[in-house]
């Protein structure tokens, strides 16, 4: 196994990791009054991530590694890891809205509204030049960008629209 395929395959469990926490969260939220928004653009943010990591295997798996790049990816690790601590049961990649609970302003969230999205555009970005693969950073960082433009602005019209949905739930 070439050190590429090492950080692949961890960033691969990774990430099917998180989906099941997600629907695990997800199925929690909803059940205790969580509503979920803005759906259709999910399998878009799905097919995008998904592409980004197969084209990471099937064009990355065999490259040198370029290690600032790499210390860089880890450090967006630590910065993932304390967004997902700061949401603790309220993480998850569907945007579920708690119109009865105050928003997360803890951790990342005191100092960035969406501190998640910063995060995933770091990671798109940067674990492409991990693998010297710059041509794919930069296809996977416009995708990912049109794909948050999407989701940033439905997460928002969404979280302004809480407040009616907690004093219709009264």
């Amino acid at each position: 196994m070439t050190a590429a395929e090492f950080i692949l395959a961890a960033v691969t469990l990774q990430r099917a990791a998180e989906l099941v926490l997600s629907a695990f969260n997800t199925r929690k939220l909803l059940a205790s009054g969580g509503v979920e928004v803005a759906r259709g653009h999910y399998p878009l943010i799905v097919a995008v991530h998904a592409a980004w990591l197969i084209s990471l295997w099937v064009l990355g798996r065999d490259q040198g590694m370029n290690v600032v790049a790499l210390l860089l990816y880890v450090a967006l690790q630590g910065l993932r890891f304390w967004v997902m601590w700061s949401l603790g049961s309220r993480w998850t990649t569907r945007i579920i809205i708690m119109p009865a609970k105050p928003l997360v302003s803890a951790g990342p969230y005191r100092l960035l509204s969406h501190p998640n999205y910063a995060v995933v555009a770091g990671e798109i970005a940067v674990l492409p030049l991990v693998l010297g693969l710059p041509l794919e950073a930069a296809i996977f960082t416009i995708l990912n960008a049109a794909v948050l433009a999407i989701r940033i602005q439905a997460e928002n019209r969404a979280l302004a629209s809480r407040q009616t949905m907690a004093r219709g739930a009264r």
